[in-house]
């Protein structure tokens, strides 16, 4: 990688960047960081006399720092666009580089709450950021919430979350858990192996009075309030509950109990949870003297101010038991124009110089970069091996292709006995099932639109059934819900 190549992309992640808070831990007052951020020449060529560093506002400070930034895993989240917030910067970049030429790693962690059984694509920025960590050198912590899953996040919540029971958060955790194993190592040959802890491990044995006398004592009610979910909350009128006000306790002491338990120095997160971050870093300085950092990545949104991971048909869900390769290769090909270069940034691993050369492109040449993007993405997930059935159905699909076998294995499939066959299976409930639609009406909204199809024929009437007649003599048709969605039936 060449310096000035190097050097550019900070100047145009700077530049480009959203207008995160920044925090000092000795400070009281939040700051912000500028939209322009001092290039690296800029900084080195500034006098460095204490006198001007004081005439500096915190914005340049702040903007001179992310300039600045010597180690490779920072440097990376400012880069590639996930570096929002983070406690005294360079002071972490110091220690994160000292630790890297020392060829030593600095544990960091970053939370999943078991609140269904599969994460979503919004949660893939956070695991990205868990694998950049690993590949420049650090231990990633995968911190799975099946203790503050009693208690529910209140971030973002108009109403508050459906109580869980132990056995739903237990297979919760089971279905979650299954996804870190394909973007980060885990072990204990090296100092960089992952590891995997429940904080139910330790939340579940707090003796509540010790534990009100020992911490409530540093949180106090005027702070918490001043925190932004729990306003938005307030201002909403919606009832919050005294369970769902502790979370953000409970979350400062797991950055404590972490600390003690494994060394972890830095906690992670998105920048909707920097008030909680905030708390744990003064819980373990005021409890334990201990110095520690939070930083955030931005909530992803797409250009059209839509939630990540979010579509028309549902959730966009990362194991492949509730959403095929094909599914999941789809909704990274629809990506807008306007997003795939942040995408590429951020959901792939492509060298960014690569991904510069894509910036220019225009009409058919940015379609193409959405296929790079879908298939880049897709192989980090679900492995390379699967792009093949998927290149081969859309062939089929949408290009005429001829390969009609081969073509359906990228597809979400269901199957139907002969018995069900011959007594005939309502279409609309075959939409649903392939997740085609999300409900019956959806599904009779899709047929009287004229967008769903038995093979290339459209399905005309709401009440139709599928039958042995419809196989013609096969054992699988295929079912479309509009251009760029189908499922396969399979006689069984």
């Amino acid at each position: 990688m060449s310096s000035s190549g190097s050097l550019r992309r900070a100047i145009a992640s700077s530049m480009n960047s959203p207008r995160p808070i920044a925090y000092n831990q000795r400070s009281v007052v939040p700051t912000q960081f500028s939209t322009r951020l001092a290039s690296t020449a800029e900084a080195e060529a500034a006098p460095s006399s204490t006198s001007d560093e004081e005439n500096l506002t915190d914005e340049e400070k702040e903007a001179k720092a992310r300039a600045a930034l010597k180690s490779p895993f920072l440097k990376t989240m400012r880069d590639r666009g996930f570096l929002f917030q983070c406690t005294n910067l360079s002071e972490l970049d110091s220690i994160l580089n000292d630790a890297t030429s020392k060829d030593e790693a600095i544990s960091a962690y970053l939370g999943f709450d078991a609140t269904a059984d599969s994460l979503h694509v919004g949660s893939l920025l956070q695991i990205m950021i868990l694998r950049h960590l690993q590949q420049s050198g650090h231990r990633p912590i995968v911190l799975i919430g099946g203790g503050t899953s009693k208690v529910g996040d209140p971030t973002g919540k108009d109403e508050s979350r459906v109580m869980l029971t132990d056995d739903i958060i237990k297979q919760n955790t089971d279905g979650i858990s299954k996804v870190f194993q394909k973007f980060l190592t885990f072990g204990d040959a090296t100092p960089t192996d992952a590891i995997m802890v429940n904080n139910d491990d330790w939340l579940s044995s707090i003796s509540y009075l010790e534990f009100l006398r020992d911490y409530g004592q540093h949180f106090t009610i005027n702070r918490m309030l001043s925190f932004e979910s729990v306003k938005q909350r307030l201002a909403r009128e919606a009832p919050f509950s005294f369970l769902e006000f502790n979370y953000m306790i409970l979350q400062a002491y797991d950055f404590l109990e972490l600390n003690r338990r494994y060394d972890a120095k830095l906690q992670l997160g998105g920048s909707d949870q920097w008030g909680n971050m905030i708390s744990g870093c003064e819980l373990g300085r005021r409890v334990d003297g201990a110095q520690l950092y939070a930083l955030t990545a931005p909530l992803i949104t797409t250009s059209d101010g839509k939630k990540m991971g979010k579509t028309a048909g549902g959730a966009v869900w990362l194991n492949a038991d509730k959403l095929s390769e094909y599914d999941y290769w789809q909704f990274w090909r629809n990506t807008s124009d306007e997003d795939v270069i942040r995408f590429l940034k951020l959901f792939t691993e492509l060298p960014l110089e690569e991904i510069e050369t894509m910036e220019g492109w225009k009409g058919a040449d940015i379609n193409k970069a959405k296929i790079v993007l879908a298939d880049e993405a897709t192989t980090l997930l679900h492995g390379r091996d699967c792009l093949k059935a998927i290149h081969d159905t859309i062939d089929s699909m949408f290009k005429g292709g001829k390969s009609a076998a081969a073509s359906t294995e990228g597809l979400n499939r269901i199957f139907v006995s002969e018995d069900e066959a011959s007594e005939g299976v309502k279409f609309i409930d075959l939409f649903v099932k392939l997740d085609l639609a999300n409900s019956k009406k959806e599904a009779r909204r899709l047929i009287q639109g004229g967008g769903a199809k038995l093979g290339d024929e459209k399905i005309a009437d709401e009440n139709a059934v599928l039958n042995k007649d419809s196989f013609g003599g096969a054992n699988e048709v295929t079912l479309r819900a509009g251009k760029k969605r189908a499922g396969v039936v399979e006689l069984q």
